[in-house]
């Protein structure tokens, strides 16, 4: 389990290979300075080696241009699947001090957020297909947060069937973590990343 535990917020990820495979076709980023944190998933098509050669591509590019827009990253990684197998990729963007995110997917990954007080659930809606090389429409949606907020973001290969009420019996990323651990199907590419904004 990689862990980031800063003044700002607290993440945990989780990262399985499919049953039978020694690597994931699912590949994640996380970078952290002191103006904003930059998390995103990548799910390659298929799974094992040749799943990994195109999701691998996403930290690799933003590991350099992590400064970029999220929709530029995006086009970064789109030419480079090329003659690849082609990813689902979903990136995301906590401003510090705007107290904005910033949301772009192409594909089936998926992001909630949930607030201490309020009954609602932010999700949203992803660009459909997946990264190949081929055009792209992107959409970057932002959204503003609250200290206590509380976010949830992975692959296809972890299935919730309420992630709403999941979220709100977790008192934190943590127990969040801790849950999804027990109760999630075993034996896909999975992968997924808690966490709590705390100021």
């Amino acid at each position: 389990m990689e862990s980031i535990h800063h003044p700002n917020l607290e993440v945990f990820v989780y990262q399985e290979a499919k049953k039978g495979n020694i690597e994931s076709g699912d590949s994640y980023f996380t970078y952290m300075n002191e103006d904003y944190f930059l998390c995103a998933i990548a799910d390659g098509l298929g799974s094992g080696p040749i799943a990994r050669q195109s999701s691998e591509i996403i930290p690799m590019i933003l590991a350099e241009y992590h400064h970029e827009s999220l929709d530029d990253l995006l086009l970064r990684c789109n030419v480079l699947m090329f003659k690849k197998r082609g990813a689902a990729v979903a990136i995301f963007k906590v401003n510090f001090s705007s107290k904005i995110i910033q949301y772009s997917c192409v594909g089936n990954i998926k992001f909630y957020m949930t607030r201490e007080n309020d009954d609602k659930m932010i999700y949203p809606l992803p660009v459909m297909g997946y990264l190949s090389g081929r055009p792209q429409k992107l959409r970057t949606q932002s959204y503003t947060y609250q200290p206590g907020d509380l976010f949830l973001f992975h692959s296809d290969g972890v299935e919730l069937r309420n992630p709403k009420s999941t979220m709100r019996n977790s008192s934190g990323a943590y127990d969040l973590h801790n849950t999804l651990i027990r109760t999630i199907e075993h034996g896909d590419d999975a992968t997924f990343i808690t966490g709590s904004l705390l100021q």
